[in-house]
């Protein structure tokens, strides 16, 4: 596979990860708080609520972006590390937890913005 193949197979995962998550904000989020909101009974649609709805999935979508990332690096050197020095294994898994908290943060930032609403 070519670096420019690699790039673009990236790139479009990331389209695509971050259509479905704002997607889902659009198509899950309106309905749940609609019986709260007055603006959609008068007009038919919130957009203060569909921008929210837009930085959760920002939020998340960016957390789980940088974990990935993140881990994809740090678990390419981890095993790297194993491979010359088996007994670091658990160090390693440590790194690699470290990297997957990146995706809790931004899991619990969306929720913190949800409950704003």
């Amino acid at each position: 596979m070519t670096k420019s193949t690699f790039r673009r197979k990236i790139s479009m995962s990331f389209v695509a990860t971050a259509l479905v998550l704002v997607g889902s904000g659009f198509i899950f989020a309106p309905g749940a708080y609609a019986a709260t909101t007055e603006a959609v009974a008068t007009t038919g649609w919130d957009y203060n609520l569909a921008l929210v709805c837009f930085a959760a999935a920002i939020a998340f979508a960016f957390g789980a972006i940088s974990a990935g990332m993140a881990i994809g690096r740090v678990g390419s050197a981890a095993m790297g590390a194993i491979s010359e020095k088996p007994e670091i294994a658990s160090q390693a898994l440590i790194f690699i937890a470290l990297a997957e908290g990146l995706v809790v943060f931004g899991f619990i930032t969306s929720l913190m913005i949800l409950a704003k609403v």
